[in-house]
């Protein structure tokens, strides 16, 4: 039963080579036997045969000499083995009583004798043990009242030998034949699949984001399945094109409304213009939260790989002036083909929000940088802020919490950041930076590119945005 398991989900050339395998393991055997039995009854009666012929000379050349009262034979019957000793090859003509008549091979031993009245062949022990095909039948001959019993043996090395060779013929020709099917159905097998291979293939170069569209030059069983799925990934991109516009949309719709009641709200007395004031900021935190959300493309896996430092130079420019008002030196150290299965706008979000946190706290300097383990690529972003204690870490990744209300933010910054890195299948961690202050780390898929890439070319340019 342990076995059924990996059966079960076996590619499908190894479930068509188990069973012809299993049709050939089978049908060769039984072939085989057959074909042995068939050969083995066609050489016996051959054999039997030549006895018979052999039979029929000795009773052809049998007398008996009234004079002398003993039995005779003309002449040999024309091969000499029949004049050795023990050569294997006999024949005896006996009354059963003391009337016996020998070849020369038989010496002092006789054949045993059981009447027959017409031909019978059997398989008997002749002299020295040696295996004998015996044939034998009763004749009358006159003036004898007792019938003759005649009988020729002949012994069966030749016919054993013959056996033997054509079974080992046909071991190693089934065996060879076998081999052959198998190496014919393999390449058959793989001409068979290899369409199914070329859409594995372009399923993978979809994921990786390579190519929009799956080929559909394929055979007719496969190509209406590979435009159903052209037909899904177009819908799905619609789908989010049309989420990313509802989400501007939704923002730009929201934005005046609550501007308008902010501006209202400062017109109320201290007590209602606070809870005004708190409850719309709520509303503001809850519609950027769920915004970012709805207007991020989520799985890598449809995604062109995107170059991080063509992605992320409109952020590191803006970015860099603003740090260069607050007196703060903000610089990154990224491999130039370092890239990500990622969407350009979330990659642009998803540093941004990082980068941002750590210029509100730093003190001189903020250090954007990156690397490569494995499958994935790594973004840290570090400070040399007043940093934060494990307990004030596991915090700040909730959403909307704040650690310094004297600040300005709504607190969505690094909870963002948590969603996209999710929704990209990433990891985000929160430590204490080199520099002293925070560490913000991401981890997400590799691109393509930057796996291709050698370490001389991965190797890190540090820039100062200054």
């Amino acid at each position: 039963m342990s076995r059924l398991p990996s059966l079960a989900h076996a590619s499908l050339a190894t479930r068509l080579l188990v069973a012809a395998l299993l049709v050939i393991l089978v049908s060769l055997p039984l072939a085989g036997l057959g074909l042995a039995h068939h050969f083995r009854a066609s050489a016996t009666a051959a054999f039997d045969e030549r006895l018979e012929a052999l039979l029929n000379v000795v009773i052809v050349e049998v007398r008996y000499d009234e004079l002398e009262q003993r039995l005779q034979h003309e002449r040999s019957l024309g091969d000499p083995r029949f004049e050795q000793v023990f050569s294997g090859w006999y024949w005896q003509v006996s009354d059963g009583a003391d009337r016996v008549l020998t070849s020369r091979s038989l010496w002092d031993q006789r054949l045993p004798v059981v009447p027959a009245s017409g031909p019978e062949v059997r398989d008997v022990l002749g002299p020295r043990g040696v295996p004998l095909r015996l044939i034998e039948r009763d004749i009358r001959l006159a003036p004898l009242e007792a019938p003759l019993h005649i009988g020729v043996a002949l012994s069966r090395e030749e016919l054993d030998a013959e056996l033997a060779g054509f079974s080992r013929l046909l071991v190693l020709s089934l065996l060879g034949l076998a081999l052959l099917l198998l190496a014919a159905l393999a390449a058959q097998v793989r001409w068979a699949l290899a369409p199914l291979r070329r859409l594995q293939a372009s399923l993978r170069e979809v994921e990786n984001g390579e190519i929009e569209r799956l080929d559909t030059r394929l055979p007719a069983e496969l190509s209406p399945l590979a435009g159903a799925i052209n037909g899904v990934l177009e819908r799905d991109r619609r789908l989010m094109e049309r989420a990313r516009h509802a989400a501007g949309n939704l923002a730009h719709a929201l934005k005046t409304p609550v501007s308008v009641l902010s501006t209202q709200a400062d017109g109320l007395e201290a007590p209602q213009r606070q809870r005004m004031k708190a409850e719309l900021r709520r509303i503001d935190e809850a519609v950027r939260h769920h915004l970012a959300r709805a207007s991020a493309a989520g799985d890598a896996g449809l995604h062109r790989p995107s170059r991080c430092l063509e992605v992320l130079a409109p952020v590191l420019e803006g970015l860099g002036r603003l740090a260069e008002r607050r007196g703060i030196r903000l610089s990154h150290s990224l491999p130039e083909a370092m890239t990500l299965r990622m969407d350009p706008q979330d990659l642009q979000e998803l540093v941004g929000n990082l980068l941002e946190n750590a210029l509100r706290w730093a003190a001189t300097r903020v250090l954007l940088s990156g690397g490569e383990e494995g499958d994935e690529c790594w973004l840290e972003v570090a400070d040399d802020g007043p940093g934060m204690s494990e307990g004030q870490r596991h915090q700040a990744m909730a959403r909307g919490v704040r650690l310094d209300e004297q600040e300005p933010g709504s607190g969505l910054g690094l909870a963002i950041v948590g969603d996209l890195v999710a929704l990209y299948g990433g990891r985000f961690t929160l430590g204490r930076a080199a520099l002293g202050g925070l560490a913000a780390r991401v981890w997400l898929p590799a691109g393509p590119l930057s796996k291709a890439q050698g370490a001389a070319a991965a190797a890190p340019r540090k820039r100062s945005c200054q």
